[in-house]
């Protein structure tokens, strides 16, 4: 079901060179109709997991697979209001309404209203009053960013506490598979990936997801398709490749759209100014976990299988220090975790040692 978007200029309220920012609640004020409720995104009965740029007044901003924010609500008509930063490929959210999961399509860019819950929509067909629970999550990777700027409800909107997080906690660096790209093309299982634009992935379903969930263990999931160790390999933002060496310790970090959008880097004072012009550092300290997954491997031998042209090569010499470097620095900010090196079993070498 369509809503009927106002004519709201995001492009001149967002401009960098004004130096002011609307507010979450003054971008929901834009686009809501008298008598509906407004939930800002720093509501407290909201509930989000991820690595997240959170210290933002117009709305957090979400670049890694696997983020979401989780609600419990009554309510007969439920709008999510985000901003997309399209990189490549079309870009989907994903939403879990009453334990029934789905993709919605987002807009290219700018504002999207994402209607999640309404009275021919939910659950069974469930009358106004019945408690709803939501998950709106991240599918992809930076492909996109998106920014949440809050929800819109019918007058009888109330929210409710959300079941606590689990105690346990997961960390995944990976690259697409473990960010679940083409985790839903079922019908190419143990075949070369399908062309797709982008409607295949779902983090909902890689394994570090799926894994989590059986768990019952939160999740972080730092995966980046096409994504290798060392800066210069594999296939992300090629040929200016960024290795996880790189983004391991970033909150955002596409070099595309945080060169396009420079409003993106940094955070923000309390007037709306952007301090900095680099990408956020990660503060471990937020999200401490008692399980490490290292997934990275499988897009390092291009352009150049140097593995495979000579094991003891220089250059893989190298790529071994620098795997070692990796877990070392990874084990110095977790010292208590334990640590799991694995790979995919894509294409290797029958020689592979």
């Amino acid at each position: 079901m369509e809503r009927k978007r106002s004519s709201f200029d995001w492009d001149a309220c967002k401009s960098a060179q004004m130096g002011i920012r609307m507010k979450a609640i003054e971008i929901l004020r834009q686009y809501a109709k008298e008598g509906e409720r407004l939930v800002v995104p720093s509501h407290p009965l909201l509930q989000y997991e991820g690595r997240i740029d959170a210290g933002r007044e117009d709305g957090p901003l979400w670049t890694y697979p696997a983020t979401y924010v989780r609600l419990r609500f009554r309510a007969s008509r439920l709008v999510a209001v985000l901003t997309n930063y399209h990189a490549y490929w079309d870009n989907y959210m994903g939403v879990l309404l009453d334990g029934k999961e789905r993709s919605m399509k987002i807009n290219a860019q700018g504002v999207t209203l994402l209607p999640l819950c309404w009275e021919d929509d939910a659950a069974g067909g469930a009358p106004d009053g019945q408690v709803h629970e939501l998950m709106l999550f991240k599918r992809q990777d930076s492909c996109h960013m998106v920014q949440l700027h809050g929800f819109i409800g019918d007058a009888g909107l109330t929210l409710l506490p959300c079941d606590p997080l689990p105690a346990r906690r997961i960390e995944v660096y990976g690259d697409s598979v473990s960010a679940g790209e083409v985790s839903e093309a079922v019908d190419y299982c143990g075949l070369p990936d399908p062309e797709h634009n982008g409607e295949f992935s779902n983090s909902y379903y890689s394994y570090a997801w799926l894994t989590a969930r059986k768990l019952n263990a939160r999740l972080h999931d730092i995966a980046q398709g096409g994504i290798a160790l060392q800066d210069g390999l594999g296939y992300f933002m090629e040929p200016e490749q960024q290795g996880m060496e790189t983004i391991f310790d970033k909150v955002q970090y596409q070099p595309y759209l945080l060169g396009e959008n420079p409003y993106l880097l940094g955070s923000e004072d309390g007037t709306g100014q952007t301090v900095g012009r680099k990408p956020l550092n990660w503060d471990f300290e937020k999200y401490v976990p008692q399980v490490v997954i290292v997934a990275v491997g499988q897009n390092d031998a291009h352009p150049v299988d140097f593995c495979a042209e000579d094991y003891d090569s220089a250059a893989a010499e190298e790529w071994r220090d620098h795997y070692e470097a990796f877990v070392r620095k990874l084990r110095g900010i977790h010292p208590g975790a334990h640590i799991i090196c694995l790979t995919t079993i894509l294409g290797h070498h029958d020689d592979v040692r």
